[in-house]
């Protein structure tokens, strides 16, 4: 790789650092033009002549400075930008002309972007590559960054091949977590959070990780205690994940954070063990890390292969009033699968959300029992065909309304009467196809009645209109307005993720009240054998 000069430029306390010969910063906003193919560096820099590489040209950066790169070309480019634009005039990293997005790269283990203490930064209508590298950092050092926006870009190829024997490196920028973006790090380099980050229409393949957001920890050790500086404002929205070793979103100390209508297909690709089976890393296609008041909405979350982890709905560390919401998961190595450390979790959801085939794994609420998941809320799912799933360590929760079809063999364990001793409210839900568990004395043994058997299409598990769990669901106070299909909630809800009338069909329950019965009681007694002698 050549050595590059570095340039430093400041105009109104905006700087513009120039790595690999990029920007250099004076005293007027306008337009910037790369054109690769037929560009000359010796050209002015306008639309009707253009530079050819992004090396060495004195540019002026101000707010609503653009610097636009002709569809069609790739160019080398392994900047560090510090400037700042405005709210109403952002710093632009886009494109121009007719054709393929223009290719922005990077040779070595380095960001094709680094933002580094900027504010108001636009980046769109872009592909990224980085083979050994990642790509863009988003950073702060000396003062809270905020406005960045990030559409339609397309990441690939970031050190998708190298061997994966341990996690990524979340302290080095993208490059050291062959990321899409990452925002700060984890041990973070300053206190100064980021905030108003959106990310919208983008894709990422063939990387190791998409978009990863932290905040900053003011315990330096923050395997004893969590004392964060939220990152805020920030909306992850349309984008889509697939192909990639290891996670898709992970949001670390937010505080807000929004994602929705986001798709994890083929994620956690690494399986994270040795050649004897043992466990070395754990990754997760969306999850939660120490944070408070976000929403993962509308995602799809599918075939996660990591052997530890590989779930769909993951609580980490000190996460607090967050949400899984109409979520859409099948064929992952599990479902769910939490980790309340530290002093336990508060008052999490997850609702309305389909699990399909998350089966190669057990799911659990939280382990071991004695780190605890507080009005912990589990409501209105439709879980079909999911291994062992063992609601543990909740306290003073909600598990209700909730549809659980297992194959022989697979059950769902509570705390041994923890409805009783840790005030938890354990009603309406409805188990077929395995035991019921002994600490849901409410629960009920039933055919749902699903209106299709195409495991595949996610429609094959609304209800049919004389499905026994219509009308049978508590009443739950909370802000939503439809269900996991879009149809809108009534007064007296169903049980499962359907909240319809039910599609017409002829087809009647296959077991009865005594069945429900017997069920109970062959539930009852294998978990007393297992207790006693396993």
């Amino acid at each position: 790789m050549k050595k590059l000069k570095k340039a430093v430029c400041i105009l109104l306390c905006m700087t513009l650092t120039a790595v690999c010969g990029v920007y250099c910063a004076s005293a007027a906003g306008r337009d910037y033009y790369y054109d690769a193919v037929a560009g000359n560096d010796e050209n002015d820099g306008t639309e009707s002549s253009p530079w050819k590489s992004v090396d060495g040209h004195n540019c002026t950066i101000t707010a609503g400075t653009r610097f636009l790169f002709k569809r069609g070309g790739t160019y080398d480019v392994c900047a560090t930008l510090s400037a700042s634009g405005t709210a109403d005039a952002p710093i632009v990293i886009g494109a121009w002309g007719e054709g393929d997005k223009p290719v922005l790269t990077c040779a070595g283990r380095e960001n094709v972007l680094t933002l580094l203490d900027c504010d108001y930064i636009t980046v769109r209508d872009v592909e990224i590559t980085a083979h050994d590298g990642g790509g863009i950092w988003i950073d702060t050092r000396e003062k809270a960054s905020t406005g960045f926006v990030i559409d339609n870009v397309t990441f690939r190829d970031m050190q998708n091949d190298r061997v994966m024997t341990s996690r990524d490196d979340f302290s080095s920028g993208a490059a050291g977590a062959r990321a899409a973006v990452m925002v700060k790090g984890l041990p973070a380099r300053s206190l100064w959070p980021v905030s108003d980050l959106r990310i919208t229409n983008c894709e990422v393949c063939d990387a190791g990780n998409g978009m990863i957001v932290w905040g900053a920890n003011k315990e330096p050790n923050y395997e004893v205690a969590i004392d964060p500086v939220f990152d805020t404002g920030v909306r992850i929205e349309n984008c889509a994940f697939h192909d990639m070793d290891a996670e898709a979103i992970v949001l670390g100390m937010c505080d807000g954070a929004f994602v929705t209508n986001c798709s994890a297909i083929r994620t956690c690709l690494g399986r994270g063990v040795d050649e004897d089976g043992n466990i070395l890393y754990y990754t997760a296609p969306m999850w939660f890390w120490g944070s408070v008041n976000s929403t993962f909405d509308h995602c799809e979350i599918a075939y996660a292969e990591n052997v530890g982890d590989g779930m769909a709905v993951d609580f980490d560390t000190y996460s607090h009033r967050c949400t899984y919401q109409y979520i859409y998961s099948h064929d992952n190595m599990r479902f769910m699968c939490n980790n309340p450390r530290l002093d336990g979790h508060y008052d999490n959801t997850v609702r309305y959300c389909l699990s399909v085939n998350d089966n190669r794994g057990k799911a659990r609420l939280a382990s071991p029992s004695t780190q605890n998941e507080y009005g912990f809320r589990f409501y209105n799912n439709t879980i079909v065909n999911c291994a062992d799933l063992f609601v543990i360590g909740m306290r003073n929760g909600l598990f209700a309304n909730n549809i659980i079809v297992n194959t022989d063999g697979t059950r769902v364990k509570f705390d041994t009467f923890s409805r009783l001793s840790r005030g938890n409210t354990i009603r309406a839900n409805a188990y077929y196809g395995s035991v019921l568990p002994i600490g849901d004395p409410f629960g009920r043994y039933v055919d749902p009645l699903f209106a299709g058997t195409d495991a595949a299409d996610a429609q094959s598990f609304v209800l049919c209109d004389r499905s026994p769990l219509l009308g049978k669901g508590i009443a739950i106070e909370d802000d939503l307005r439809e269900d996991f299909f879009g149809n809108p909630l009534t007064d007296t809800p169903n049980i499962g993720c359907y909240a319809g009338a039910g599609v017409p069909s002829d087809v009647r329950p296959r077991h009865t009240a005594l069945r429900n019965l017997l069920t109970f009681i062959v539930g009852f007694l294998r978990a007393e054998w297992q207790r006693l002698f396993r």
